[in-house]
């Protein structure tokens, strides 16, 4: 599989998600697309997973976006109405799925980045709560260098997440940045060596998944949901939201938890 997802066992309620294919700079080709759609799936319909953490296979590239080779010719052929074959086609229906940008995962996601992080990489990793990346990371979003809009998180996503006159940089120019600039941008949580990198970022992902899973799962959703919402409504919202956790079976067990001095078993109900 050109895109995998493990379970580790030392790792519970926490699932990874690895591109894998260093050979191509980890870019998206149909088959890994379909791949990522598939693992996606499996997360947001398995409520024993309660974290995701998402890494490119190799030392050099996280993703390097869009496969010049195979997915944007197919999608220039569709464009023009041309007809492709039924494997690239199905690759070219999930692109909504893979990206994230019209799947809601409904669990946390961890962003692992492990090397450079372009076009449609950078844009996938917009999806992600947390991010982290190594020192030789760079970061580009180069649709307008090669006529292209960049359809999927960026234009959406990214001036919500950082400063306007940041965002219209990468988005304008096309150029790369360190991993360093996107720390200081706000971009990334932080930028660590190579071999703290999965060790930090499955350290976040137990902690998360430790926690309430419904109290996660809402809080995440109250997040995205609130974002836009003029303040009355957004307090009027975030009260609809809380209201049922507090009478959840899992903020009683927290509460005789607590009492008896023990860590809390979570049933998500």
């Amino acid at each position: 599989m050109s895109a995998r997802l493990t379970l580790p066992a030392d790792h519970p309620h926490v699932a990874i998600v690895t591109i894998d294919r260093p050979a191509q700079a980890n870019a998206l080709d149909p088959a890994t697309l379909c791949d990522l759609a598939a693992a996606w799936r499996r997360i947001a319909g398995d409520d024993e997973i309660r974290c995701a953490v998402l890494t490119g296979a190799g030392e050099r590239v996280f993703c390097s976006g869009m496969d010049m080779k195979t997915t944007i010719p197919a999608a220039q052929k569709l464009a023009h109405g041309e007809r492709i074959d039924a494997a690239t086609f199905e690759g070219l229906r999930s692109v909504a799925t893979a990206t994230l940008a019209g799947f809601d995962l409904c669990t946390p996601l961890i962003c692992a980045i492990n090397g450079h992080c372009r076009a449609g990489g950078f844009d996938l990793s917009l999806a992600a709560e947390i991010r982290y990346a190594v020192p030789h990371a760079t970061f580009a979003l180069e649709e307008v260098a090669i006529g292209l809009y960049p359809t999927g998180h960026a234009t959406v996503l990214l001036p919500r997440q950082i400063a306007w006159v940041h965002a219209h940089e990468l988005l304008l120019t096309g150029k790369a940045i360190s991993a360093e600039r996107a720390l200081q941008m706000g971009l990334l949580n932080a930028v660590v060596a190579a071999e703290r990198l999965m060790p930090l970022a499955l350290e976040t992902a137990d902690t998360i998944a430790a926690n309430a899973p419904l109290a996660v799962r809402e809080t995440r959703r109250g997040v995205r949901e609130l974002l836009s919402m003029p303040l009355a409504e957004a307090y009027r919202r975030q009260e609809e939201l809380g209201r049922p956790l507090r009478r959840s079976e899992d903020a009683r067990e927290a509460q005789r938890a607590f009492v008896e001095k023990r860590r809390p078993v979570w049933r998500g109900k």
